[in-house]
C-alpha cells in the first residue's frame, strides 16, 4: 500500500509517497480501507518539527490522527458485525495512508445520513469545537469572536454560538471566507487582514481564537472583565499563556486540549448526530489526492485553505 512519510522535519516537500507492506490486523485489531484522511493544522507545526512537547514526533514517520473508510479485514476477537462497516478511525498516527491498522475501541460507526467526508471533518474539529464551546460555557445574549472562523474548526464553532443565540463575529481573511462565515450564523464578519480590524470588532464577552501570535493578542485584548478567552491553535504564531491575558479575564490555554483527548470520540459522535439531524454543517473547502499531500499542507500554511483539509484516496 502507498502511504505518505515523513522523512524529516522540514518543509512540505518533506513529505513522500512511500510503498509498504499492507497492515495484517493481530488480535482485536481490524484493518481499515481509508477512502479519506483529514489533515488538521497541527499536522504542518508537526512536520516542521515546532511542535515540541505537545505532540512529541520523530522522523521518520506517517502523519494523520484520523481516517475514514471501510472495515476491510479482522483480527481473532473482533465481533464479526464490524465487517464492512463505514468507520472513523481515531488513530493515534499513520492516517495518510490507503489502509490503517486500528482497535475496535478507536472506531467510530459514520451514522445513515452522514456522508464519509462530512464526517472526516467531524472527527477532530467536531469533537475539538464542542469540547472548547462547552468549556467556555457561551450564554444567550452573549457577543463572542470566533478566529479563523472560515477553517474547519471555527466554522463549527460559529455554528454552535449561533444556536446557543449569542451575537457572532467570525474574523477570516478575504471575502470568499467572510461570506461563508455569515451564511454559516455569524451576525458581523471581519477581514483581520486589514489593518485596525479589531476596533472594527468592539467589546466582545468570549473569543476563540485558533490563530495565536499577534492576531490572537489583539483578539484577546477585545474580552470584557468577566469574559473568556480561549486558545485552540497557533496557526498564526505563538499560542497565547494563560497568564499573558489580562487580568479579570479567565483564560483557556492551549494545554486545555489535552483534558479533552479522553471524551473525544463521545464528542464526536455528538457532532455526527447533530450533522445526521442538520443542526450543523461541515465547510469542506478542498480536497487533495494521498500523493498530493504536501500541496494540502502548502494551502494550509499559506492560509489559502477554506473550511475543512482532506486527503481522497
Amino acid at each position: 500500500m502507498r502511504v505518505i512519510e515523513a522523512e524529516r522535519f522540514g518543509g512540505p516537500e518533506v513529505l513522500r509517497v512511500k510503498t509498504v507492506p499492507d497492515p495484517r490486523p493481530g488480535p482485536g485489531q481490524v484493518v481499515v480501507e481509508v477512502k479519506v484522511a483529514g489533515v488538521l493544522s497541527i499536522d504542518t507545526v508537526i512536520r516542521r518539527g515546532e511542535a515540541g512537547d505537545l505532540f512529541p514526533v520523530s522522523p521518520p514517520y506517517v502523519p494523520g490522527a484520523g481516517a475514514a473508510g471501510q472495515v476491510a479485514e479482522l483480527g481473532d476477537g473482533v465481533d464479526r458485525s464490524w465487517c464492512g462497516q463505514w468507520v472513523l478511525a481515531d488513530v493515534d498516527g499513520g492516517g495518510y495512508a490507503e489502509q490503517v491498522l486500528a482497535t475496535p475501541g478507536q472506531l467510530i460507526r459514520v451514522p445513515p445520513g452522514v456522508g464519509l467526508r462530512e464526517a472526516m471533518a467531524l472527527l477532530h474539529d467536531g469533537a475539538t469545537a464542542l469540547a472548547v464551546f462547552e468549556r467556555a460555557g457561551v450564554r444567550r445574549g452573549e457577543t463572542v469572536l470566533v478566529q479563523p472562523a472560515g477553517g474547519g474548526l471555527g466554522s463549527l464553532l460559529v455554528q454552535l454560538a449561533h444556536a446557543a443565540g449569542a451575537r457572532v463575529t467570525g474574523a477570516a481573511r478575504g471575502a470568499e471566507k467572510l461570506e461563508t462565515v455569515r451564511a454559516l450564523g455569524a451576525d458581523a464578519v471581519v477581514d483581520y487582514s486589514e489593518p485596525g480590524w479589531a476596533t472594527r470588532v468592539g467589546p466582545v464577552d468570549v473569543v476563540f481564537d485558533g490563530v495565536g501570535g499577534g492576531l490572537g493578542r489583539a483578539a484577546a485584548e477585545l474580552v470584557v472583565p468577566g469574559g473568556r478567552y480561549s486558545n485552540y491553535g497557533f496557526a498564526g504564531g505563538a499560542p497565547l499563556r494563560a497568564d499573558e491575558v489580562k487580568p479579570g479575564v479567565t483564560a483557556y490555554g492551549l494545554d486545555q486540549l489535552h483534558d479533552y483527548a479522553p471524551g473525544r470520540r463521545d464528542r464526536a459522535r455528538r457532532m455526527l448526530g447533530l450533522a445526521a439531524r442538520g443542526k450543523v454543517r461541515t465547510v469542506i473547502g478542498q480536497t487533495f489526492p494521498l500523493a498530493r499531500a504536501a500541496d494540502a499542507h502548502r494551502a494550509l500554511e499559506a492560509r489559502a485553505a477554506k473550511g475543512k483539509t482532506l486527503l481522497v484516496v
